[in-house]
């Protein structure tokens, strides 16, 4: 469970006037803060919430009544009566000009840009910008540059707001980063051979370039911002949890983008997350539900079925068993998932659930963020397990420990885990085999039962993290037609085996949780929300 934190130190209010709309705001807001309140976007490329704010964009300058000049909204905090004006004449008239400063050698690169679409010197230009350039000088230009890692740099393009070199300083605390030259021949480099590839959080500065100066490799030239869906989500490549969002296209994952929530990841994952999205876009799927052909000789074939007839066999043959069952879960098995398991295990008069995880020798942190990191759980819901009374085994790489119930007559339910470290006909004693499964496995390819289930980023559910903390995680792709929800096959076979009738939508799933275990009681799956809740804190509520 996550660390109790200290109660907030609450600030005084502030009363100010931004564009003649009066806001409170605590005190020690900036002014482009509070604009935000007020319902106005202030232009700035320097500024970032996370990061320290140098003020030398000189984009982001509003209007105070009684100050001299025009002044720099990122670094100055509110006061009690203020009257702030974002779209004065003369701040208008100085975003006007400096945009026309940052156009001087800005290249036209936008149609082949991948920062297009996402660009906030496109926005900024078009909302605020002059509809016509006046300088006829030759542009300056740089060329691109290899950083290392998964980083390019087209220096071309670069508008000098330094986000990637505070980045590394404050964040990743290795200055790996920094600007080279003076004046108009600055420019963003590495120190000599010193390159990104040492960085475990260099993705990041992609995130946070306002422009398209730093691009991934991984995406160059893969889609258009545009043709983009994104859907939120979380990491499935460790258990801290981190919120990102999955832009898909052709329904295909394309990349994972970090989705801001102050309380897990704040604006950032790592580079190890951030590359784990190709098994979600890997072939072999399972197609359709079979059951072995037991009346052929030798080890039968798999004949296809519809679901409602073979998960009827399945139940009565379930049902009938005297033998003890075993469930090897995957860790990235959703909690809805793993409630469904308990549930058809209490139907059936009880079971054990083992689960095997890779894990890595150390953590990797962000320093310039407390708690997080990149556990050495490398899966996602590896704390849903534990709650529910799940069973860890095998070693460091999620390989081995089954080697009792490979031999053993037992049930054998294996749910999401390939068993790729497993030979040809695994469990073959086993008194019934059954995988659910979303890719195929040789390992179980003589299972009694093969039913096909849906990916995590093909379905709704919630993982927990490492800190206690239950989450949501949307659907961003369509599985195979006759694939569904592991909670949708097992809680079926949970009504036809007890008569009962759980209902067939995730958020039912979810409440059958507060029904097996004591850590998810008093929760819906409507009080999780966008960034969800903390286990420990639910208990206190009750």
């Amino acid at each position: 469970m996550a660390k109790k934190r200290q109660p907030p130190v609450e600030k005084a209010s502030v009363q100010l006037l931004v564009n003649d709309v009066e806001i409170t705001v605590p005190e020690g807001t900036t002014l482009l803060e509070a604009a935000k309140e007020a319902g106005t976007e202030v232009p700035h490329y320097c500024y970032h919430p996370e990061l320290s704010s140098p003020a030398q964009c000189r984009l982001c300058l509003v209007e105070v009544e009684g100050a001299p000049k025009l002044v720099p909204s990122c670094t100055t905090t509110v006061a009690e009566g203020q009257v702030v004006k974002t779209d004065s004449e003369s701040a208008t008239k100085m975003r006007q000009g400096v945009l026309e400063f940052y156009l001087v050698n800005h290249p036209l690169d936008c149609p082949i840009c991948d920062q297009s679409g996402e660009c906030d010197l496109q926005d900024f230009v078009f909302s605020e910008g002059r509809k016509h350039g006046r300088s006829k000088a030759a542009k300056r230009v740089i060329g691109r540059d290899d950083f290392g890692g998964d980083i390019l740099f087209y220096g071309d393009r670069c508008v000098m707001c330094t986000r990637c070199v505070r980045f590394m300083e404050e964040m990743e605390q290795k200055p790996i980063l920094t600007v080279v030259e003076r004046g108009n021949r600055a420019v963003i480099d590495t120190f000599f051979e010193q390159g990104l590839e040492e960085a475990e959080w260099a993705g990041n500065v992609v995130d946070i370039c306002p422009v398209g100066a730093l691009v991934s490799k991984d995406f160059l030239y893969k889609a258009r911002a545009w043709d983009l869906e994104h859907t939120p989500s979380i990491c499935p490549n460790c258990s801290m949890g981190c919120n990102i969002e999955i832009h898909t296209r052709d329904n295909l994952v394309q990349r994972f983008k970090p989705r801001k929530n102050i309380e897990v990841n704040g604006s950032w994952i790592c580079d190890y997350g951030r590359g784990g999205y190709e098994w979600l876009n890997q072939g072999g799927r399972i197609e359709k539900p079979t059951m072995k052909d037991t009346h052929e000789p030798g080890n039968g074939t798999q004949e296809p079925f519809g679901w409602e007839d073979l998960l009827r066999g399945l139940g009565a043959r379930l049902k009938e068993s005297a033998e003890s069952v075993d469930v090897i879960a995957s860790p990235v098995s959703s909690n809805e998932d793993l409630g469904a398991v308990l549930g058809l295990l209490k139907a059936l008069g009880g079971g054990k659930i083992l689960y095997r995880c890779p894990t890595s020798a150390e953590e990797v942190k962000l320093p310039g963020k407390e708690g997080l990191r990149r556990t050495n759980q490398l899966a996602p819901n590896v704390d849903g397990l534990k709650i529910l009374g799940a069973v860890n085994v095998g070693d460091g790489s999620g390989a081995g420990g089954l080697e009792d119930i490979g031999a053993s007559n037992s049930t054998v339910l294996v749910l999401g885990d390939r068993l790729e470290d497993q030979k040809d006909g695994f469990a073959e004693n086993a008194g019934l085999l059954v995988y659910l499964g979303s890719h195929a496995s040789q390992a179980l390819s003589q299972a009694d039962y093969i039913l096909p289930i849906t990916t995590y980023v093909e379905q709704e559910g919630t993982f927990v993290s490492s800190g206690g903390r239950v989450q949501r995680f949307s659907k961003g792709l369509e599985g195979p037609h006759a694939a569904r929800p592991a909670w949708s096959i097992l809680n079926e076979l949970t009504n036809i085996i007890s008569g009962s009738s759980d209902g067939d939508n995730v958020e039912e799933a979810f409440q059958k949780l507060s029904r097996i275990s004591d850590a998810f009681t008093g929760l819906s799956y409507e009080d999780i929300g966008p960034e969800g809740v903390q286990l420990d804190a639910v208990a206190k509520k009750d």
